[in-house]
């Protein structure tokens, strides 16, 4: 029983852990410092929401230390029954879901709001983990490629109908975890395109777009006129670009509600709106901005005590870090991000099993698309679509979700010797 305690004490890998409770701690400083008013400072609150922060990162880490607990081939075993419940709560909350800013993407439940949609993140990266390690798939197959993006686009396409486009974009990063292994470099470059593709339809006329594309499709083949494939697959690519241009027409003035679409053309500057649209990131930016090198100081930072930037205290926590900490804490929490998501790379890499080695990469990759999704959006270079920082925005759902993400990885990485 000794022996047993020693080796998980030596196979988890602490340095991790270490670097998730210091991403909570700044977390729970910063949502204290996002909320705090002096006009009514009072004692500790556990009913306010830097009280329920600490309750949240305190059952976390009993959350995550008891998924360390568990046996490791648990998680192959039941993954498909954790997808499906996460499915099934993905359904659910679009008949009893809470609306809130827009989306219907919550579950009441008593006092606490329940976000399926983070949890559905590391249910994917399950199932897609086992499918990959059961039936080794070949990914330059059509059946492999079509059956892994099911699974992904079934809890993309629900997120979807809440609608909460920002979490439902985030289930694009498992492409990258496909891509280590063996999915062809032509989707990256495809998705790459449809980005290109996608600003392009608002800065230059559709005609003007078609034109170019036919031009470049019709050169393409006369230089390739002996090659029946590459004509066949030229004009099938041309086809479906051009048909592309006009669904993002129709997905952006139909689908797409008002504020996301003036989010959209801010960032490209089709307009400017100071006290609209705009106005979250502008106070963020200024709050940012007067943080200098090394920040106002704790409980100093004016855009955070009076509340000019909106939801400072979640989607835009970064703000206040900024604003309060200055440079040097913004470096340090995206050093502790970057330290994290490499750490992840190379803890993936060593795994001897698929399942672990694509469970460990999905997981760096969410982890890396909100980081880098968040913070861009704070500094105004992504449209703001609306998700959590890891570990430090405030939210239950988002830093349980994040917390077990992270720990059932860890725990497949300390059976690494054995065969999960």
């Amino acid at each position: 029983m000794q022996q047993q305690g020693n080796r998980f004490f030596f196979n988890v890998d602490w340095i991790t852990v270490l670097i998730y409770i210091a991403l909570c701690a700044i977390g729970f400083i910063n949502v204290y410092a996002s909320i705090y008013n002096p006009d009514k400072a009072t004692g500790f609150d556990f009913s306010s929401s830097y009280g329920k922060q600490l309750i949240y990162v305190i059952t976390g880490l009993i959350l995550g230390l008891s998924i360390l607990l568990f046996d490791g081939r648990l998680f192959n075993v039941f993954a498909p029954f954790i997808y499906g419940a996460t499915l099934f709560l993905l359904v659910v909350v679009l008949f009893v879901g809470r609306n809130v800013g827009g989306n219907q993407a919550w579950i009441p439940i008593g006092s606490f709001r329940l976000q399926p949609s983070e949890f559905a993140k590391f249910g994917t990266a399950l199932l897609l983990a086992r499918y990959v390690s059961t039936f080794n798939p070949k990914f330059r197959d059509f059946k492999s490629i079509v059956i892994a993006g099911l699974i992904v686009l079934a809890p993309l396409l629900l997120i979807m109908l809440q609608p909460d486009t920002g979490s439902a974009l985030v289930f694009l990063a498992f492409m990258f975890p496909l891509y280590r292994e063996g999915l062809s470099g032509y989707f990256l470059l495809i998705f790459l395109g449809m980005i290109v593709l996608f600003v392009a339809d608002f800065l230059v006329p559709t005609y003007v777009l078609v034109l170019i594309l036919t031009t470049i499709g019709g050169l393409f083949i006369y230089n390739n006129r002996r090659k029946q494939k590459i004509i066949i697959s030229t004009v099938l690519v041309t086809i479906i670009a051009i048909a592309y241009l006009f669904v993002v027409k129709i997905a952006y003035e139909k689908v797409l509600a008002p504020h996301q679409r003036s989010r959209i053309e801010l960032m490209l500057g089709l307009k400017a709106d100071n006290k609209g649209a705009g106005y979250n990131v502008i106070q963020s930016q200024i709050a940012i901005g007067s943080g200098q090198a090394t920040g106002r100081g704790f409980l100093q930072g004016t855009q955070t005590k009076y509340g000019y930037v909106p939801a400072q205290s979640t989607d835009f926590i970064f703000s206040t870090i900024g604003e309060e900490w200055g440079f040097m804490g913004c470096s340090i929490v995206i050093g502790l991000y970057l330290f994290l998501l490499l750490r992840l790379i190379n803890l993936a890499e060593r795994q001897r099993s698929t399942f672990s080695r694509v469970y460990g990469y999905s997981v760096a990759c969410i982890l890396f698309f909100h980081v880098f999704i968040n913070i861009g959006m704070t500094i105004g270079i992504i449209p703001v679509i609306g998700i959590p920082l890891p570990f430090i925005s405030y939210g239950g759902s988002s830093l349980w979700s994040f917390t077990i993400l992270l720990f059932i990885f860890l725990k497949l990485d300390s059976n690494r010797m054995g065969f999960i």
